[in-house]
């Protein structure tokens, strides 16, 4: 892959989020919908979002009993997604029947930790330790699973990778050096996530809240 920027459209608007892409069509390798946009316009929104010619990355987060989430990937099999995501969380069988459901061509990752979540908030939910921790049981999990990858912080990467040479690592809650971290907790520069070991970046609100948006997605990969 050329470009390992994946634009996250996180908006419910199908005409935002068409405009949106086709600003930053030549400057970014794929588009991250997310369960805003699915939500409110469903197989056909992503359809529609896949005719404009760039690959699609389904981030769904699916975490049910494994037949469920089975048969909720067997009915997105049309859509045939570069990625999809599912929850690290919903245990080894959920994975491997989530792998097992998916269209050849599609790559499944686990979400280990969410990227809005620090120490304490893992402690409230009674997940005891540092986030890495975390990060490398869960991706453990994942390779022993079959998936293709997960879906970590830029501060896990590198250990991630260090377990699993061979895994498909996606990187979200990336910033710029001089962007604001929002709602995140664990982020850092799109380079620094590259170079520990990410396979592509998925970077949202740099990109489409910027006044100009283009010249946003240009400006990032050209520190790549």
């Amino acid at each position: 892959m050329s470009n390992r920027i994946y634009v996250a459209l996180d908006t419910p608007d199908l005409a935002k989020a068409k405009a949106l892409a086709n600003r930053v069509h030549h400057h970014v390798g794929g588009i991250k919908l997310g369960l805003e946009f699915f939500m409110a316009n469903g197989r056909a929104g992503v359809r529609e979002m896949a005719d404009l010619g760039l690959p699609i990355f389904l981030d769904l987060k699916l975490h049910d009993i494994p037949n469920t989430v089975a048969k909720a990937i067997q009915a997105l099999r049309p859509l045939e997604p570069a990625i999809l995501t599912v929850h690290a969380a919903g245990g080894q069988a959920m994975l491997e029947d989530a792998k097992a459901a998916a269209p050849t061509g599609t790559k499944v990752v686990a979400v280990t930790t969410l990227t809005s979540l620090d120490t304490t908030d893992l402690a409230a939910i009674g997940q005891h330790g540092d986030p890495q921790e975390q990060v490398l049981r869960l991706t453990e999990l994942a390779k022993a699973a079959g998936l293709d990858g997960v879906v970590c912080s830029g501060a896990e990467v590198a250990a991630a990778k260090s377990v699993w040479p061979r895994g498909f690592f996606v990187v979200p809650g990336v910033r710029p050096a001089d962007g604001k971290a929002g709602d995140q907790k664990r982020v850092v520069t799109p380079r620094a996530a590259l170079d520990d070991g990410a396979s592509i970046l998925v970077i949202g609100r740099p990109i489409t809240q910027a006044e100009d948006p283009d010249l946003a997605a240009r400006s990032i990969a050209a520190t790549l």
